[in-house]
Order: C-alpha cells, then structure tokens, then sequence
C-alpha cells in the first residue's frame, strides 16, 4: 500500500467485526510506533493503557461518545463494537513541550492500524471520570485520547465539500458512511 492508500485508508471507523479478535501483542506494536514518533522536547510525556479483552472492552464501550453528526445513532450495536481500545494519557511528573504529542502518537497508531488491515476511531469526547474509574486510572494522570479499534465492518468514502459548505459526515441508505473533505486548492494559501 503506497502511502496516499494508507492515509486515505486510515479513516475513522464506527462500525467492526466485534468478533475478530486484536492481541495485545499487535496492541504494544502499536503503541510502539507512537513510542518511536517524534514527541516535543522528546519528552515522552505520553502513557497507554491498551485493552483486548471483552470484559475490559465493556466497560470502556460507554464511556465514549460516538459520532456527533449522528444525532440518531448511539453508537455501534453489540457485535459491531472494537475488538481493542488504546487509551492515551499523560502523567502529571511529564509534561508535553507543546501540547500536540497526542495527536502526533493518534495518528501514527491511526496509520500502523490502516497498514495491519485494522480501522479505528480516535475519541476526545470521552466521559473521563467514568473511564478512570473503569480502568483503575489514577488522578495523577490525564486522559487525552481514546482509540476504538478493530476490523472495519463499515465502508468509509471520501467526498467533496459540496457548494453549500457543509463539512458534517453522514452515512446514506446503505449506510456507506461519507465525510466531506475541502479541496487541495482551498486551503493551500498560495
């Protein structure tokens, strides 16, 4: 896969084979790559707690709000939900240099994902105090980010913003799932 495939693979996915199963193996390579990602100051301020089991899966499951465009959907059924989740914090004794080695670390794992034949969905609106307590996580460290992940059981389709503008994803009846993207020549300045 060159890598305008991967990127335009790498999308965010809602809906998975629920019952295809991510080790924690193919969980820490992920996590690794971020690990080997540029981060601010090397600082390498970031933390994972990586989960693959259903029962930790279960409990992470509604602590994260899904796709807010959607206004009908809840969120995946049962059988559809990720196999694994990567949850990304930060530890109060490390500081980021810049703030962005989060979304440096989502991308790259995003990116490993796609390569591996795995989609996922990163999550910034997450009901933190509900996925602390499910997952023992202490005050000392701030939750960033969540990644869903698992096998897409969705198609994904890039689309261009049409002329009224509207940048909202939405899926259509056979529930393709489309997200709206500008054109190159609309936000290259010069």
């Amino acid at each position: 896969m060159d890598f305008l495939q991967l990127v335009t693979t790498s999308r965010s996915y809602r809906r998975f084979y629920e019952n295809e199963p991510i080790s924690r193996e193919t969980l820490r390579q992920l996590v690794n790559y971020a690990r080997l990602a540029p981060s601010g100051s090397n600082r390498q301020a970031l933390k994972y707690y990586v989960a693959c089991d259903k029962e930790l899966n279960d409990k992470i499951f509604p602590t994260l709000l899904w796709a807010m465009y959607l206004k009908d959907w809840p969120g995946p059924e049962a059988g559809e939900r990720p196999a694994a989740y990567i949850v990304i914090v930060q530890d109060e004794n490390y500081k980021m240099a810049a703030g962005i080695d989060h979304g440096i670390a989502v991308q790259t794992i995003m990116l490993g994902a796609a390569q591996m034949g795995l989609g996922g969905c990163m999550f910034a609106n997450i009901y933190k105090d509900k996925l602390r307590e499910a997952l023992g996580i202490p005050e000392t460290q701030e939750i960033l980010l969540a990644i869903a992940l698992g096998k897409p059981k969705e198609t994904v389709v890039i689309d261009e913003i049409g002329p009224d503008g509207d940048i909202k994803y939405w899926r259509d009846e056979n529930q393709v799932h489309h997200v709206p993207k500008r054109k190159l020549d609309d936000i290259i300045l010069n």
